[in-house]
């Protein structure tokens, strides 16, 4: 009886703790406690789950696969010009905004300039907090190409981003607190950055790294998400040969480098600092791997080699880190051809038979379609016009032109080394079948520099003097091929250009496609703007003040559909050029069906009069255009010809400021991330710089 008695109070309890929970209120969205629950839930089986709705934007690329295509279809080509702003929110920030906005139950995360998170409540577009890793601007030069970072992963209730500086955090999700910080730098001598998202697979947070321009040696990192303990390691290119190889693939490697170049001592480069995806049912990450240290290949591997593994598609098994296969999409790279341009997963019925592939489309200008199980070589068609190379021959293999690698004298190889496409995502339509991609011309001619050295500051090298290494000079001559951008729609199974959309400018956003029929792309020019994806035509644009580079995300908050797109122009691109009239603060634009939102203001980008009245000595202009081609072109531009990007063109600037020069290159701006000259530069150069600076203003100031 006792037994009995006792159940039937435990019976009751249950009953009435039920009913209590039952009645107990969720937690308000938005709240710590609604954001830890709907964070903590997402882990790799809840980023595939998400995939077949695609309700919530939970990872870089939308899914493992870096689709970017979402099932949404609230928002569609019927309805897409109702849309409206619904918020803005300013990132605070005047550098280069390149992140895709990850979107867990109406909670955004973001990064700025700089490696800055920022959590905004997609409700009200409120912040929610701000974490900032408090990079030391001094680091701003160790860089090549703006100091941008492209965004965050979520996973188990912990938000991660890599800094510029190359620290990976894991924060609170709810709260921004730090929860633990690894340096992912292995030898600080070098001039290692981080500007890309990491990814999160199997409970692994997977990063690599930036700084093959410096002279280093690329690798992948992962580490547990849980505590930031590493997990493995993969180089991607071989180290010293006299030293112990750190696997049989770094072995392998080895076998396709000359030793007499003595590689190793610049790092070979092949740095990993974009593009991931990953195959959880085939247990396959893939990872590309970037350009030669130096640039020019008879440098760093006299007699010639495929130099593995640069420019090329690895795959690797997430657990632990093992080569499995790799294609090399560019043999021997000497044009800073790399590979690491955004990837995508598709199954595609190709020859008669269905085929799991991965569709690329790099720097080098060609589109690879590539069976993902095994790195087959299915097939490559250019979509840009190239003349390095006339094709692929069935193996695989590019068919080099004569031009290619006549380094000898300036020759203008097509695409540049900015890429007929670069970090710019990517997405693909399974109902189109088109891939939508962001491609480019930036003219460049290059001459090889028969008498680099390593670290050897050479003038009219570009950037020689602060750590640059790329044994080349650019644009020796002027190029001739016309700059361009555009929207391409591509078949990836039959290898051809279904539409495009022409912009005003290289440098466009990159995409995002949805099953509304819809294409969704930023541009240089600031606009945002919706295409049909069956046939290219425009359905709606909205000002956006700043050139747009990143791509944008959607995703539904209590059953409304939204897109957002973080705005700010920057890239390597960007530092020196751009194609609005307008300035600003980076901002995250979100919109709606309807909503009536007011813009922020725009404000008109002042450029001033050409600089005049300072004094110099006409003697020294060429020793001048010797040393700003060695330390500050790639920031500023051409004095008085190019208008300045989100760095002025100092052929802009005032009397005053061109005539205290020595004040701002010895460290007055090192706050503000310009680099500190002192022991770079000395006084004598300043008085030189001062006279190419004023000397090109005067030469093309109207007569």
């Amino acid at each position: 009886m006792t037994l009995i008695r006792i159940g039937a109070c435990a019976a009751g309890l249950a009953l009435a703790l039920g009913s209590a929970l039952a009645q107990a209120p969720a937690p308000a969205k938005g709240s710590e406690a609604h954001i830890r629950a709907a964070t903590g839930r997402i882990d790799t089986q809840a980023i595939r789950a998400n995939a077949r709705s695609t309700a919530d934007w939970p990872s870089h690329g939308l899914d493992h696969a870096e689709t970017r295509h979402s099932r949404l279809t609230q928002i569609d080509s019927a309805n897409v010009g109702r849309l409206g702003l619904a918020w803005s929110y300013n990132l605070e920030s005047n550098r280069g905004v390149e992140a895709t906005p990850v979107v867990v139950d109406g909670i955004m995360y973001v990064t700025a300039s700089w490696s800055i998170v920022h959590a905004v409540d997609v409700r009200t577009g409120q912040r929610l907090w701000v974490f900032d890793p408090k990079v030391d601007r001094a680091f701003g030069y160790k860089g090549c190409c703006d100091v941008v970072n492209r965004g965050v992963a979520v996973y188990k209730g912990l938000v991660f981003v890599a800094s510029y500086d190359g620290r990976l955090f894991g924060l609170d999700a709810a709260t921004g607190a730090k929860r633990w910080e690894v340096d992912t730098i292995i030898d600080r001598k070098f001039s290692y950055t981080i500007t890309g998202a990491p990814r999160v697979y199997k409970g692994k947070v997977i990063i690599g790294n930036g700084g093959a321009e410096y002279g280093v040696r690329g690798y992948i990192t992962a580490y547990d998400a849980a505590s930031g303990k590493q997990a493995w390691r993969w180089f991607t290119v071989p180290g010293d040969p006299a030293k112990p190889f750190e696997d049989e693939s770094m072995a392998k490697a080895a076998k396709t480098w000359d030793p007499a170049g003595k590689w190793w001592e610049a790092g070979g480069g092949g740095t990993a600092w974009d593009a991931m995806a990953f195959d959880p049912k085939l247990n396959l990450m893939y990872v590309g791997t970037g350009n030669g240290s130096p640039w020019a290949r008879n440098k760093r591997s006299p007699a010639g080699g495929d130099n593995l593994y640069l420019a090329s598609v690895v795959a690797l098994n997430p657990d632990t880190g093992k080569y499995v296969w790799h294609y090399q999409e560019t043999p021997g790279d000497n044009w800073d051809f790399t590979s690491t341009q955004p990837m995508i997963l598709a199954d595609l019925k190709i020859g008669g038979r269905e085929r799991q592939v991965l569709l690329h489309a790099p720097k080098n200008g060609f589109f690879f379609v590539i069976d993902r199980k095994t790195g087959e070589f299915i097939s490559a068609k250019n979509f840009v016009d190239v003349n390095w190379a006339s094709g692929y021959d069935a193996k695989g293999r590019p068919i080099e032109t004569a031009i290619a690698r006549s380094g000898d004298r300036p020759r203008e190889i097509i695409p540049s080394a900015y890429g007929a496409r670069n970090w710019h995502s990517m997405s693909f339509n399974p109902a189109t079948g088109l891939v939508y991609m962001p491609v480019q011309n930036v003219p460049v001619t290059l001459l090889d520099n028969k008498d680099w050295k390593f670290n050897g500051a050479t003038p009219l090298e570009p950037h020689s003097n602060l750590g640059w290494n790329l044994a080349m000079f650019a644009n020796a001559e002027p190029p001739k091929s016309a700059p361009f951008g555009r929207l391409l729609a591509w078949d990836p199974v039959n290898q051809k250009e279904v539409w495009r959309a022409e912009n005003v400018s290289p440098w466009n956003g990159g995409t995002l496609t949805t099953a509304g029929n819809l294409v969704f792309q930023g541009t240089a020019d600031g606009r945002f703007v919706a295409y049909d994806a069956r046939d290219g035509k425009k359905l709606w644009e909205t000002p956006t003040g700043t050139g747009v580079v990143a791509a944008p995300s959607t995703y539904l908050v209590d059953g409304k559909q939204y897109v957002s797109i973080a705005v700010g122009w920057g890239g390597v691109y960007g530092l020196a050029a751009r194609h609005t009239d307008r300035a600003g603060p980076g901002t995250v634009y979100t919109f709606a069906l309807d909503a009536k939102a007011p813009p922020p203001a725009f404000v008109a980008y002042r450029l001033g009069e050409l600089v005049q009245g300072v004094p110099y000595n006409k003697a020294h202009v060429d020793e001048g255009t010797a040393l700003y081609v060695s330390n500050c072109v790639f920031c500023h531009g051409v004095p008085g010809v190019d208008r300045g990007g989100n760095i002025p063109n100092l052929g802009y600037s005032s009397q005053a400021t061109i005539g205290n020069l020595e004040q701002y290159l010895f460290g007055a701006l090192a706050k503000n991330g310009m680099p500190n000259f002192t022991g770079k530069l000395k006084p004598g150069d300043v008085d030189k710089l001062k006279a190419f600076i004023q000397g090109t203003a005067d030469a093309i100031r109207p007569k």
